[in-house]
């Protein structure tokens, strides 16, 4: 299997691919016009109001431009239609499951990012050696091309933390998950490290489900929520090889009230963070 979704390559969802061609060819497409215009990087990232990175990283083929990204290109650089029409004619290499694509498109203009998880740290949590562990473990066993696509796609889909620090993501995990050894204890190690730091920033919220919680309203698994800047919900569910995003009003609302319940169940983040560093200190 050359795809992952959050499971295995855990959050592989992960942000992109390996460049195809016509992601490079798009990404030269815009890197000339801007030049044309005379715009430096710095220049156009503010007027489409998207980051540096970003803009780096379309104009070198490495990330799929969503739509917002293309429609205030295509105003900043004269408004011709070619951006449209080139956009169209986009294709992508595996780095993302298929059924993780949409999901993964949808994070990149959410205004709330809510995750669930008690199999594995969630991909955009995991460190580089925990993330490529993940993917060594895969049965069938990856090939080290797919292994080394799988994690660039996990790495550039966890900047979605750093470039939106106004956007509040929240993890609730269950507390087996940072007892594992998966990898063994440098790797551990390295995971909590990276958790305890990526869980920092004022917009990142943690919290753990402790092992002897009496009462749990997610049983039923692993679950993600967003919120689409229109105020539309959407849920997002995995599981052995498949997942399946889920926009009906009806099936989102109640799985919206299990995680909210969840976070009444969970520990607060200050005694989360907490259990974590003990959790860190007898590793």
């Amino acid at each position: 299997m050359t795809d992952d979704g959050e499971r295995g390559g855990g959050g592989a969802g992960a942000g992109e691919p390996v460049p195809s061609d016509s992601l490079k060819t798009f990404g030269a497409f815009v890197q000339g016009l801007r030049e044309h215009a005379g715009l430096t990087r710095d220049a156009f990232a503010q007027l489409v109001r998207f980051s540096k990175h970003t803009v780096e990283s379309v104009e070198l083929g490495r990330r799929m431009p969503d739509e917002d990204f293309v429609e205030r290109a295509e105003v900043a650089l004269g408004n011709t239609g070619a951006l449209r029409r080139a956009y169209g004619h986009l294709t992508r290499q595996p780095g993302l499951a298929a059924w993780f694509r949409e999901w993964a498109r949808l994070e990149h203009t959410a205004v709330s990012l809510c995750t669930y998880e008690c199999r594995m740290v969630p991909g955009l949590l995991q460190s580089e050696a925990y993330a490529r562990t993940l993917f060594e473990n895969e049965v069938p066993t990856l090939s080290d091309a797919q292994v080394e696509r799988q994690l660039a796609a996990r790495m550039e889909r966890q900047r979605l933390l750093t470039d939106r620090p106004s956007i509040p993501f929240t993890f609730i995990v269950a507390e087996v998950v940072f007892c594992q050894r998966i990898g063994g204890l440098g790797v551990t190690r390295g995971m909590l490290d990276h958790v305890l730091a990526s869980t920092t920033p004022r917009n990142v919220t943690l919290q753990i489900m402790p092992t002897d919680a009496e009462s749990h309203s997610c049983l039923a698994g692993p679950l993600a929520l967003l919120e689409g800047p229109d105020g539309k919900r959407h849920a997002y569910s995995e599981g052995q090889r498949n997942g399946r995003l889920i926009s009906a009003l009806k099936e989102v609302a109640p799985l919206q009230q299990a995680y909210d319940t969840l976070r009444s169940q969970a520990l607060n983040p200050a005694k989360s963070r907490d259990l974590l560093e003990r959790i860190r200190g007898a590793v």
